[in-house]
C-alpha cells in the first residue's frame, strides 16, 4: 500500500489562475506492473506549493459558501416578502368581504325595522296610540263613499254639533225640536239623553233653547252652547243639571260677558279653556271652564264687524283648536264662504280655504260652510253645507277634495243633505251630522 503522505502529496487538486486543475494520475494510482514506484504527475511541485494551493482552495471554498449563503438568504427574503404581500392581500380581501356582509345585513335590518314599524302603526291606529296615515299621502287613507247610519230619524231630528271622546263615544246635539244631547257608545244600537229635557225648551238650568254644539273635557264634563239663551252650560259628569260658565241667561249683547247667538265651540287638550264662536258679534271668545255666569271672556279673534278682510270675521260658525298640532284657531265664515286660520289674540288671520265672499261648487270654493276639523297633519275638513259634501283641504293646499257626499243633496247612502258638522273617531272613521236627512252617517276609512 502507498504511504499516506504519498497520497496527500500527489492527489490534492489545486487552482491555477482560478481554474480548477485535477492532478490525478491519467489512469490508476499505481502501475499495473509489480513495481512499487509511483507514476509521476504531469507536473511536479514543492510541498510549499501544495500548502499554498490548499490555502487558496479553502479561501475559495469559504467565498463560494458565502456567495451561496448570500444567494440563499436573498431568495429566502424574497420569498418572505412575497408571502407577506400575499397575506396582506388576503387580509384585505377578507376585510372587504366582511364589510360587504355587514352592509347587506344592515340593509336587511333596516328593511325589517321599517316593516315592523309599519305593522305597529297599522295595529295601533285602532287603539289611538299612533296617528293613522296622512290621508293626503299617496295611496294612504281614504274613506268609503257609502256610509252607514249610526243615528237615524227615528231618534234624532236635527243633528248639529258633535264630539267624540277618547273612548270613541259620540255626543251629538239634537237642536230642535228635541233640544237634547245624545250619547252613543261605539257600535251601540241606540243613544241615551245626557243633557236637556226631551222636546222641552226653556231657560232653566236643565234645559236648552236651540242648543248648537257640544264639547266634553277629559273629566267627562259636558259643555253645550245654548243659542237663544245666550250662554254656555256645563254639566258635571253624570249630572242632568247645568251651570252657566259663560254668558248671561237671556241677556244677549256685545259686552265681554255677553253673547249674541252662539254657534260652535272647541276646547284645549286639558279642558282648561273653551273657545266659542259669537256668531252675530263676528268674534271668537275664550272662557275658563271653571268660570261663572257674567264673567268677562277674552277676545281671541275678530270683533271688528262683519267682513271678508283678514282682520274680520263674517258670521263665524265652526271652530276647531288642536294645540298638539297648532296654536292657531281654524274658523269657518258662514257668509264669507271661507275658512280662516287665526292665532288667538292676534289682530288678523289668513284664509286657508275658499275665496272670500265667493260661493260655488268648484274644488277651490265653498258654499255656506259650517263645521270644521283639522287632523294631526294640519289637513282641514269642512262641512260644505249648501254643497252637501265634505271637503278635505290638504295642508298648504286650497284645492278641496270631496271625501263624502256627491255635491248634490239626497238621502242615499252616498249622499248628504245640508251637513252641519264632522267628527272623527280614533280610527279616523268620519262622522257627519246630516241635518237635512235627520241622521248621523259614518264613513269608514279604508
Amino acid at each position: 500500500m502507498p504511504h499516506a503522505s504519498d497520497i496527500h502529496g500527489k492527489y490534492i487538486p489545486h487552482y491555477t489562475n482560478k481554474i480548477y486543475v485535477d492532478d490525478r494520475p491519467f489512469h490508476n494510482t499505481y502501475n499495473t506492473s509489480s513495481s512499487d514506484e509511483l507514476i509521476t504527475s504531469r507536473s511536479s511541485a514543492s510541498p510549499e506549493k501544495f500548502e499554498n494551493d490548499i490555502d487558496q482552495l479553502e479561501d475559495v471554498s469559504i467565498k463560494e459558501h458565502t456567495v451561496y449563503s448570500s444567494a440563499q438568504g436573498f431568495w429566502t427574503t424574497k420569498k418572505l416578502i412575497i408571502l407577506i404581500c400575499c397575506l396582506v392581500l388576503l387580509a384585505i380581501c377578507i376585510a372587504v368581504a366582511v364589510v360587504l356582509v355587514f352592509m347587506l345585513r344592515k340593509t336587511d335590518t333596516t328593511s325589517t325595522t321599517t316593516q315592523t314599524t309599519t305593522t305597529a302603526t297599522t295595529t295601533t291606529s285602532t287603539t289611538s296610540t299612533t296617528s293613522p296615515p296622512n290621508p293626503c299621502s299617496s295611496g294612504a287613507l281614504r274613506w268609503n263613499t257609502t256610509a252607514t247610519t249610526v243615528l237615524s230619524s227615528s231618534q234624532i231630528l236635527s243633528p248639529s254639533g258633535m264630539y267624540i271622546d277618547s273612548s270613541n263615544t259620540l255626543f251629538v246635539v239634537d237642536e230642535t225640536p228635541n233640544a237634547v244631547v245624545w250619547k252613543l257608545l261605539y257600535n251601540a244600537a241606540s243613544a241615551t239623553n245626557v243633557a236637556g229635557v226631551y222636546q222641552s225648551t226653556s231657560s232653566t238650568s236643565d234645559r236648552f233653547n236651540y242648543p248648537q254644539d257640544v264639547y266634553v273635557d277629559p273629566s267627562g264634563n259636558i259643555y253645550v252652547t245654548d243659542y237663544y239663551n245666550y250662554r254656555v252650560q256645563k254639566f258635571a259628569s253624570g249630572s242632568s243639571t247645568g251651570t252657566t260658565i259663560a254668558g248671561i241667561t237671556l241677556s244677549g249683547g256685545s259686552g265681554l260677558s255677553q253673547f249674541n247667538g252662539l254657534r260652535h265651540m272647541t276646547g284645549d287638550s286639558n279642558g282648561t279653556y273653551i273657545y266659542v264662536t259669537d256668531y252675530n258679534n263676528h268674534r271668537i271668545m275664550r272662557y275658563s271652564t271653571s268660570s261663572t255666569s257674567g264673567t268677562n271672556g277674552v277676545l281671541m279673534a275678530g270683533n271688528n264687524g262683519a267682513g271678508n278682510s283678514n282682520t274680520t270675521l263674517y258670521y263665524p260658525w265652526g271652530i276647531h283648536y288642536l294645540p298638539s298640532v297648532s296654536n292657531d284657531l281654524f274658523i269657518t265664515n258662514y257668509y264669507g264662504h271661507t275658512v280662516m286660520r287665526w292665532t288667538p289674540g292676534a289682530s288678523s288671520g289668513y284664509f286657508v280655504a275658499g275665496v272670500p265672499g265667493v260661493s260655488g261648487q268648484s274644488p277651490i270654493l265653498l258654499n255656506y260652510p259650517m263645521g270644521v276639523k283639522i287632523d294631526t297633519y294640519l289637513n282641514i275638513y269642512v262641512a260644505d253645507t249648501s254643497n252637501s259634501r265634505i271637503q278635505l283641504f290638504c295642508a298648504n293646499s286650497q284645492t278641496g277634495i270631496t271625501i263624502a257626499g256627491t255635491g248634490q243633496s239626497g238621502n242615499s247612502a252616498t249622499q248628504l243633505n245640508a251637513p252641519e258638522s264632522v267628527a272623527f273617531d280614533s280610527a279616523m272613521n268620519l262622522y257627519v251630522a246630516d241635518a237635512g236627512n235627520s241622521r248621523v252617517q259614518r264613513f269608514v276609512k279604508f
